[in-house]
């Protein structure tokens, strides 16, 4: 989000609480974050795309809402006048082809029998995959197909390959395609908050969502863009609790503008003056000095935390004011003495999802073999399965998975070394303990600092490049 769009949700914030009846506030946010995921999303070069990709979200979390509800369940009223008012927000959305209005939320849309159509031709294929596969097969199904498609928007060249072919229906040339053209806002944070539904529902934890419920929990405006992923149920919690909010509670709105406060000062303030000298390629290849390398990495990681925290804490601050718990994602993360602490601490609400749907199914199934590996290859396997998924959310590229592979590496050996050296650790005396812990943080940021090397570079020559330069070696440009 930008300084624009906080001002339009802080103004939304006010109206919301001021204005208001209680009893629409949970119709309120539904709404507004339906019609925000269009006004959020930027242009696209390819016809009609920046209109289809939020439509193609609100189609997929409709769809993982029928597919998630108990089979013995019937969608109520209420379910029916969500679905209602969501396809009517997304065909009113499509009629600014035709009428010129003064704010458009979406460039040129299509026709709006073509939008109609789709949404039909999808909404009776759902009805007909729950009604005749088994629930577990229709689960599946979605999950597999949430993945595939996650795997083609992050994987470069297969992007590159989708947006050619929508270039090529849309009547444009082919030839320009870039996997850029199909850069699909929030669907990160979108496929993990439906994969969670979709495990939950599987392992019989997912509590009874009606449909805006749902909705607004996928699609949350100030958290859609960058997280945190919440999870269902205190979300729900949240949500079901916004009628009994007092809306002029002064002491949650100091809360809130505080924390709104504070990250804006994190992202546009310090991230926004240490990019100017921030690790990139270009400024890579610049480097004349062991010492510009290191400067230049230093302020990459911290850039990082601060762009990143900072934007947690717009979402979790403009959350409060409209009355929903989002989760915290960072506790000092530079500061912790270990590597294990550190991914407790950095991008927790990412880390905890990752714990619960990858490593521990992961670990269980293998405790579950015979003969049983020993605990260490359990441990091994199931750190590096879950590291390599957290690189490749960001991106299906080398560096990531290197990046990922990197720091599963330091929480295998961190696991080791804790392991063999518990006993001698309790025997130091309070004074050693300081000096080892103050040794463990620099490691360990000097560890992660390093590890980011494989997030600012695009290919492996040019992060190895830079390794060999913050080294003394092969200064002066990198290939």
């Amino acid at each position: 989000m930008d300084l624009a769009q906080i001002a339009v949700m802080l103004a939304a914030a006010a109206l919301y609480l001021m204005i208001l009846p209680a009893r629409w506030r949970g119709w309120a946010l539904m709404i507004g974050s339906v019609v925000a995921i269009y006004w959020l999303q930027p242009s696209l070069a390819i016809r009609w795309l920046d209109y289809a990709l939020p439509t193609a979200i609100l189609a997929i979390t409709m769809l993982g809402w029928y597919f998630t509800l108990p089979q013995d369940v019937k969608p109520m009223r209420a379910d029916i006048a969500a679905f209602t008012v969501t396809i009517l927000i997304v065909l009113t959305l499509s009629l600014t082809r035709y009428i010129d209005v003064p704010l458009q939320l979406t460039t040129r849309p299509p026709p709006l029998e073509t939008v109609a159509a789709a949404l039909a031709a999808l909404l009776l294929g759902g009805v007909l995959l729950r009604r005749f596969l088994p629930p577990k097969a229709l689960l599946w199904l979605a999950m597999i197909g949430l993945i595939v498609l996650f795997g083609v928007v992050k994987t470069p060249a297969l992007a590159q390959e989708a947006a050619r072919l929508l270039r090529l229906n849309a009547g444009q040339d082919s030839t320009l395609a870039a996997g850029s053209e199909l850069a699909w806002l929030g669907f990160s944070y979108v496929a993990f908050r439906l994969i969670q539904t979709i495990r939950d529902r599987q392992s019989g934890i997912l509590p009874a969502l009606s449909l805006s419920e749902y909705l607004t929990f996928i699609v949350f405006a100030p958290a859609f863009t960058a997280g945190p992923i919440a999870r269902a149920e205190n979300f729900t919690e949240s949500f079901r609790a916004l009628p009994g909010m007092t809306g002029r509670d002064a002491q949650r709105i100091t809360v809130g503008l505080s924390r709104i406060a504070a990250g804006m000062f994190k992202k546009f303030v310090i991230a926004d003056s240490l990019a100017a000298f921030s690790l990139s390629p270009v400024l890579a290849e610049q480097a004349q000095t062991t010492g510009s390398l290191w400067v230049m990495l230093y302020a990459y990681g911290f850039r990082l935390f601060f762009d990143f925290s900072g934007y947690t804490d717009i979402a979790i601050g403009l959350g409060i004011l409209f009355g929903i718990l989002l989760p915290e994602n960072f506790d000092r993360p530079y500061l912790k003495n270990n590597i294990t602490t550190f991914w407790q601490s950095w991008h927790k609400s990412l880390s905890d999802w990752v714990r619960f749907y990858v490593y521990s199914p992961l670990s269980r199934s293998m405790l579950r073999r015979k003969p049983k590996p020993s605990n260490y290859v359990i441990i091994f396997i199931s750190t590096a399965a879950t590291m390599v998924v957290i690189g490749l959310w960001h991106e299906v590229a080398i560096p990531f998975l290197i990046w990922g592979v990197w720091h599963a590496g330091g929480l295998f050996t961190h696991k080791v070394w804790s392991d063999k050296t518990r006993a001698w650790y309790r025997g130091l005396t309070a004074g050693r303990k300081r000096i080892w812990t103050a040794a463990g943080v620099l490691i360990t940021l000097q560890f992660v600092m390093l590890g980011w090397v494989w997030f600012a570079m695009p290919t492996v020559n040019q992060a190895l490049a830079v390794f060999a330069g913050l080294f003394g070696l092969n200064l002066g440009g990198a290939p």
